[in-house]
């Protein structure tokens, strides 16, 4: 069964954030990621490096909110109205696949689904009443 989480986005505000949410709902963050700890990060400008590429911390109810800051390198600037996604976690990457493909169905893919570099089958739609989805497998740790 997938399980359905928020995703926040921010103009360079994400850690504030984050850490604003934590102190609101308690718990330890499970992931804390900047731009510069993604392969090529050392390519983006010294700003840019130390935004947050995507933090997380589960809340009580099993759900987890996770927060990520957009590049104005890409041009990503985010407004009132495109400052979220859903983010989808499945079971398989077969899951993932036929839930992306029936989701972007007259939709716009932003990112094809393809395997990461931190160990997840994802990728990033628009469907065709503007929602934005994230669609993720987490490939099981060794």
């Amino acid at each position: 069964m997938v399980s359905v989480n928020p995703y926040l986005l921010f103009n360079g505000q994400a850690e504030a954030a984050i850490n604003f949410y934590k102190s609101v709902f308690g718990g330890e963050l499970s992931d804390f990621n900047k731009f510069k700890d993604m392969p090529d990060g050392n390519k983006l400008s010294a700003v840019e490096q130390e935004l947050i590429m995507h933090a997380s911390f589960p809340l009580n109810d099993g759900s987890i909110l996770m927060v990520s800051d957009s590049l104005p390198s890409q041009n990503s600037t985010v407004t009132s109205g495109n400052n979220f996604q859903l983010s989808i976690a499945c079971e398989s990457e077969d899951e993932a696949t036929d839930l992306f493909d029936a989701l972007s169905d007259g939709g716009n893919i932003v990112m094809p689904l393809a395997k990461t570099f931190w160990g997840a089958y994802f990728g990033m739609l628009t469907d065709k009443f503007h929602v934005g989805w994230m669609v993720n497998y987490d490939y099981p740790k060794e």
